[in-house]
């Protein structure tokens, strides 16, 4: 079964593209001003290259920003927009992985966010090289100009996973036009930061077709409804040596789809520190994009609310427990929601934070 990778969320990488003198003054600006970030310089400058310097002269800008597009998490063009728009356009796939795309004047006057404004970050990144440079900032999705708060902006700055992109859009304009929205948020997580939006708790059989779900739990909701899934879950994990990862992974999606909890709300996963070397846990959160946190036997004997002790990992590993021991300390010493599940090969319990 493939591996679903999860909070795919690549690193904070800055592409700075220049094509003439003035702007490839503006960009050295930009680049010592903004750490791990590339200032690409067109050959026909005359600049003199310095790779080290992570400084890179290129002969066809279309090209060169075909190659690299796709590798850097925001783009910053000191050209026209016309032609921005131009270039990337056929490179574009979906507002929820395209990097952010920031446009400055060749006179360093206006900076413009122009691709993924929200969840690419376009728009604070507007902001940052608007500061930089002492620019005006250029900034034209609805609710920003009209200080409002924006459904993607708030899973972007909480973390959480938007199961349900394409109702971005139909919640954001419920926000616009001061329509009810139906709110499921039993954590208490996104509540606070809907000032002025009038709410309805009656999800999910409210009045409003606009429904937003933030939770790890998994149950049917509408089409209409934007579903989000905050961080908060530690997966404890035991397998017996050289257990395939593909055997770990699926028992990890059973034991979750038994338990209606969605797998994008794991947040990390934990095992004891014997299996530091052990290649399926290991390839498991790689796969999985996930971190991996090992405990001491100590540390696993410190819980003192397991509730399926085993003797038999006692007596073998010197434990009483090591998924659910594992998953409760990585949770921050959290409430234990599935307990031990296990088939021949592995073991998993599920724990949420506090």
């Amino acid at each position: 079964m493939d591996i679903e990778r999860l909070n795919n969320t690549g690193p904070d990488r800055l592409a700075v593209w220049v094509i003439t003198p003035k702007g490839r003054d503006l960009g050295l600006r930009i680049k010592n001003s903004v750490q791990d970030s590339t200032l690409f310089i067109s050959n026909t400058v005359g600049q003199e290259i310095a790779p080290e310097s992570n400084i890179f002269g290129f002969d066809m800008l279309g090209l060169e920003i075909k190659r690299r597009f796709h590798h850097f998490s925001g783009h910053v063009f000191i050209f026209s927009t016309g032609i921005a728009v131009r270039l990337i356009a056929p490179l574009l796939k979906s507002k929820m992985t395209d990097p952010a795309v920031v446009v400055v004047d060749d006179n360093g006057t206006h900076v413009v966010s122009l691709i993924s404004g929200h969840i690419g970050g376009a728009n604070a990144l507007t902001h940052r090289i608007a500061g930089i440079l002492h620019s005006r900032p250029v900034i034209t999705t609805a609710t920003d100009t009209n200080g409002l708060p924006a459904i993607d902006v708030i899973a972007k700055e909480n973390n959480f996973y938007i199961e349900t992109p394409r109702n971005i859009k139909r919640i954001n304009m419920a926000f616009l036009t001061g329509k009810a929205v139906d709110i499921h948020d039993p954590l208490g997580l996104i509540e606070n930061e809907l000032h002025g939006i009038p709410l309805v708790k009656g999800f999910p059989n409210g009045q409003s077709l606009e429904k937003i779900y933030c939770s790890h739990e998994t149950e049917p909701v509408s089409r209409e409804t934007i579903v989000l899934r905050p961080l908060v879950l530690s997966v404890g994990i035991g397998c017996n040596r050289g257990t395939k990862v593909e055997d770990i992974y699926d028992f990890l999606a059973l034991v979750f789809r038994e338990g209606n909890l969605s797998m994008h709300s794991i947040k990390r996963l934990a095992t004891i520190d014997l299996k530091e070397n052990e290649p399926g846990l290991l390839s498991l959160a790689e796969k999985m994009n996930l971190p991996l946190e090992f405990h001491t036997r100590e540390a696993l004997n410190s819980v003192t609310s397991i509730e399926t002790p085993s003797p038999m990992v006692e007596k073998h590993v010197g434990v009483k427990s090591v998924s659910e021991a594992s998953a409760i300390l990585s949770a921050g010493h959290g409430r234990l929601i599935i307990t031990k599940k296990k088939n021949k090969d592995v073991t998993i319990a599920v724990a949420i934070e506090k």
